[in-house]
């Protein structure tokens, strides 16, 4: 906890929603749904997503927005997050059960995504806007560079892009379920555009199979054509 506060910056008033933060499903299995970092990764991706669109926004007032969204894609894609909670020593935190342990690498990429996005979450519930604000842009700034605007587009940005373009809606995603074991589950997901549900794909992360998602739905609207280099990255 104490290694986890001083990433963060901040001394936690509950303690308890930092250890939850750091603690991996497979460490608590068969308990409730509250006991790993699940539900706080939710809650930080979306104020993940929020602070780095507002900076993108600000800072880079000569683009448009499919550059804004690629851009944003990029800094909050599974790579990015990965690599920089790996530089920032998240790795050393993690709880993980006996069922993970022999994952690997890929076990790994994916816990430090998760886990960034879980502290994240935490630290807004524990501190607020500003400080969560602070550690993001702290961690994130260094890769803002405009260079992201134009790299290959992932399949969920690409149909985002269309979509707004054309029927004036952003694509939203269900996950239908999961199965497999803890450590090598594969899950399940569906892309929505307007209400309807477009497309359909699995992957053994949850963005991996929106990702599946997004490419069937560009297939499945005929822009599949038009896509260029959708399917060249997982967000």
């Amino acid at each position: 906890m104490r290694k986890a506060e001083g990433i963060l910056g901040h001394a936690f008033h509950d303690h308890d929603l930092v250890l939850t933060a750091i603690t991996h499903p497979s460490a608590v299995e068969g308990k409730r749904g509250d006991a790993s970092y699940e539900r706080l990764e939710f809650l930080g991706d979306s104020i993940l997503g929020a602070i780095v669109a507002t900076e993108l926004f600000e800072r880079f007032p000569e683009m448009n927005e499919g550059e804004l969204t690629r851009l944003k894609i990029s800094l909050v894609s599974g790579e990015t997050l990965s690599m920089v909670a790996r530089d920032l020593g998240v790795g050393d935190l993690i709880v993980f059960g006996v069922s993970e342990l022999g994952t690997g690498a890929r076990g790994m990429h994916s816990a430090l995504e998760n886990v960034y996005e879980s502290l994240v979450g935490a630290l807004y519930l524990d501190a607020g806007y500003e400080a969560t604000r602070s550690f993001v842009l702290g961690s994130l700034s260094p890769h803002m560079t405009p260079e992201l605007a134009h790299v290959p587009e992932s399949p969920k940005s690409r149909l985002q892009e269309l979509t707004q373009r054309d029927l004036h809606c952003a694509p939203e995603y269900k996950l239908l379920g999961s199965e497999g074991p803890a450590h090598d589950p594969t899950f399940t997901c569906v892309a929505m555009v307007g209400g309807r549900r477009m497309g359909r794909g699995t992957g053994s992360s949850k963005k991996a199979a929106e990702s599946a998602a997004a490419l069937d739905a560009i297939e499945r609207l005929g822009y599949a054509r038009d896509s260029g280099d959708a399917g060249s990255r997982e967000d």
